[in-house]
Formats: structure tokens, sequence, C-alpha cells
């Protein structure tokens, strides 16, 4: 399994985020995170990634304890936060030079040159990125979070706020990295769940509600059963 989330239980003073959240998902799946604002989806991805610790349970990436192994864990996902952590004063060539080094990897300049090229930042890419348009700064947080090929990425919502056009090209762009890692992303947007998932995973005041796999559903019979489910 690439991912492997056993018991979680997680509260911030008293009240509880994370109710015994159980759940796995193996190599090359790509699995959408479904959930009303405040669920504890974010909670969730960042326990995931090591920057927050649960209270109880156990989180494993390749079979490796995030709470005792985080760094290693870290070489193995890649992350995007909900809200983009870029430096906008930087290039976008400079930028992912500086995430590369920081990866401590070889051959920085040419991993970079194969970032720029496949996903479509040539165009833009000796801009700096405060001049960036909303879509072409996620296609950058994607790139910064694929930089060091990790096997298992963590979207934290990285179609929200884009208009029709960027949302089918960042969708196309985490259904063609799917196809050799494992994808764990958020989303309001129900389109994108029978688009590029195999499964769903729904949680409700931080319990785990459905975990479905795709099976040709339609949004709007998702949008139903969210609605259901959640509400």
């Amino acid at each position: 399994m690439s991912l492997t989330v056993s018991h979680i239980v997680k509260s911030y003073g008293k009240q509880t985020v994370l109710r015994d959240v159980s759940f796995s998902i193996e190599d090359g799946e790509i699995v959408g995170f479904l959930g009303p604002n405040g669920a504890g989806k974010s909670t969730l991805m960042k326990i995931l990634t090591g920057s927050l610790a649960a209270d109880s349970g156990n989180a494993q990436v390749d079979c490796i304890d995030v709470s005792a192994n985080p760094e290693e864990v870290r070489r193995r996902i890649g992350y995007l936060p909900e809200h983009n952590p870029l430096y906008l004063d930087m290039y976008v060539r400079e930028y992912l030079q500086f995430t590369a080094r920081m990866y401590r990897m070889d051959r920085v300049r040419q991993r970079v040159d194969e970032m720029v090229e496949r996903i479509g930042l040539g165009p833009e890419s000796h801009k700096r990125i405060g001049q960036l348009s909303k879509g072409y700064r996620q296609r950058v947080g994607l790139a910064q979070a694929l930089i060091h090929e990790p096997r298992v990425l963590i979207l934290d919502e990285p179609t929200t706020g884009l208009d029709p056009n960027q949302l089918v090209e960042i969708r196309q762009l985490i259904a063609e990295f799917g196809k050799d890692k494992t994808v764990l992303f958020s989303t309001h947007i129900m389109q994108e769940i029978p688009a590029i998932c195999d499964r769903f995973l729904m949680l409700r005041k931080g319990e785990l509600v459905a975990d479905h796999a795709v099976d040709g559903i339609a949004a709007a019979e998702l949008e139903q059963l969210f609605h259901e489910l959640t509400h």
C-alpha cells in the first residue's frame, strides 16, 4: 500500500477534528477526497505529510511510519497545500531550482527543464511568479511538488479558483502524473471525481462516511450522495 491511515484522532483543544479515521490507498490509485469545509481533510493531509502530529493512531507512506520518520516520508511525497506557498519575487526557473536543491537533487537544471516542459510552463518560465495568472501559479505549485520524483502526490484543492479552461488543464495534468504515482487530492468540484478518480473518500465532521470506487458514478449522483451524507 502507498498510503495507510489507521485510527487517526486529532483534536484542537476541546474540538475533535478527526475521529478514528482509517483507510488505505494502493499504488497507482487516484483518490478524490470530499467533505464540507471544516470536515478535517486538510488536517489529515498535513498529518500524512508529517507537518502535523496526530493525537493517536498511525499513518504510513510506503510502509514508513510518518511520525517516526517524517524526513524519509517527505522525500517520497509531493505536497501542494490549499494555499500555494510560492515566493512571488522569484522567477519560475529560479524557484524550481531552489526547490530541487532543497531535495539535494543531481542534475538540477536538467530536471527543472524537464518539469517546465511537462507541466507547460515554457511560455511563462521567464517571468516572476508574482506576474503569473492563478492557473500558471498552480502549475508552478505542481512542478515543485513533482520536482523530486515522489511516489505519492497529496494535493489540497488544487483547482480552487481556476477558470473553466485552467481547471481542465490542471485536471489533465493530475490525470497524466497519476498514471505512475499514487494521488490523493481534495476538491469541492464533483465533476473531477468521475473525470479522473478511481475512488473517492468522504469526511463529515471528522468521520469517514464513504469509501467507494467511482464505477461510472455521475457527478449529479455524487452531489446527491454528498448532500445526503454530509448535510
